[in-house]
């Protein structure tokens, strides 16, 4: 069957040669110079030559020859057209991205640091920062053992000791009670004078010698205490840290029943002590069982101070032996690294590590471990 052609009237005509007037127009126009800041005014046809743009002033360099593609309109007034779409910021010049700067997430702190030194603060690297402190470590292999003694000398603490350092206090006046105090302090400076010979310390050794004798005389058999006025340091040493001196420096922790805190070097300690204490001389029993009675009750009333420590603690035998261990390392050693003799070595330390009676243990005069007396 054969098709026929409709023959074009007058209208198509017309419409047709609009058309390509119009677009013989618009080519023309994109050919053109387009003017700073103008955008063309027809859109661009796919027959139609590469658009040829002219850079605006300040936007991009002149040499920059960008042109559309994939049928994207120019962005903002800059007569400037991006691939895909992406419009370019006139004032800098500079294509956006998918790119998101940086949040500065430091503290005020920081930025105070940055801002006066010139460069950011690194924790890590800080000189200043003081070197971490590093405990000496706990060797404690009887810790099951240890841990039942404790929970018998608590009991026995709260049923009996504590009762009767209160009872105690309440009935003897404070002023009585430092003179006890003072009493035991000066029988034991016959041994810290000894030990302390011992340790090569002969300007301790005389101090203590010397404390003995002015407190015995001048203060009335020791219950005075006239050589602290005198300024004659009060030193405590003991043959356990004699042996830690001479080299037995890491020893077992032991708690003894009844007697408290030591380590195996201070169980050995108290056997050599023991010939050299005053109490344990006393001929008559019952006056050297009552020094020796009177002498616990004191020492557990000194201990009161530190009685809150208790309140809170969650693992109250770990707190006091470590504690006590710490105390007992820098008794021995501690006071060994100051730079002259007549240095004060408790400078700056916290209370509990003082040569002092806040935290004072069980002496070799009340311990039964030699026999003594009648």
């Amino acid at each position: 069957m054969r098709r026929t052609t409709a023959a074009p009237t007058p209208t198509r005509l017309a419409l047709l040669l609009a058309a390509t007037l119009l677009a013989g127009c618009a080519s023309q126009a994109l050919r053109a110079d387009a003017p700073p800041g103008a955008l063309p005014a027809v859109a661009v046809i796919d027959s139609a030559p590469p658009f040829q743009a002219t850079p605006v002033p300040g936007a991009l360099p002149a040499a920059a020859d960008l042109s559309l593609a994939n049928g994207a309109m120019p962005a903002g007034d800059t007569g400037l057209a991006v691939d895909d779409g992406q419009a370019i910021d006139g004032s800098a010049g500079l294509a956006n991205t998918d790119r998101v700067a940086p949040v500065d997430d430091r503290t005020q702190a920081e930025l105070d640091y940055d801002a006066l030194y010139g460069a950011p603060y690194d924790p890590v690297a800080d000189p200043t920062l003081p070197a971490p402190a590093q405990l000496p470590a706990v060797y404690d292999p009887w810790e099951p053992f240890n841990r039942r003694v404790h929970a018998f000398n608590n009991a026995v603490d709260r049923t009996v000791a504590k009762p009767l350092a209160q009872a105690y206090v309440a009935v003897v006046p404070r002023p009585v009670r430092l003179g006890v105090g003072n009493f035991f302090s000066n029988l034991g400076q016959p041994v810290s004078a000894v030990n302390a010979a011992l340790q090569g310390r002969p300007a301790q050794a005389g101090a203590s010698l010397g404390r003995f004798v002015v407190n015995t005389t001048v203060g009335v058999g020791g219950l005075f205490d006239p050589a602290t006025r005198l300024n004659i340091p009060n030193r405590s040493e003991d043959f356990g840290q004699t042996l830690g001196v001479w080299g037995w420096r890491n020893s077992r922790y032991l708690e003894l029943p009844l007697f408290g805190p030591r380590t195996v070097r201070d169980v050995f300690g108290l056997v050599g002590d023991a010939p050299l204490s005053p109490v344990r001389q006393v001929d008559n029993n019952e006056l050297r069982i009552f020094l020796q009675g009177l002498q616990l009750v004191d020492i557990r009333t000194q201990l009161m101070a530190i009685d809150s420590l208790r309140e809170g603690a969650t693992d109250e035998y770990a707190l006091f032996r470590d504690s006590w261990l710490q105390r007992r390392n820098y008794q021995i050693m501690g006071d060994r690294n100051r730079a002259a003799e007549g240095d004060d070595p408790d400078a700056g330390l916290p209370d509990y590590l003082r040569e002092d009676s806040a935290g004072p243990t069980v002496p070799v005069d009340v311990m039964p471990i030699v026999p003594g007396g009648n």
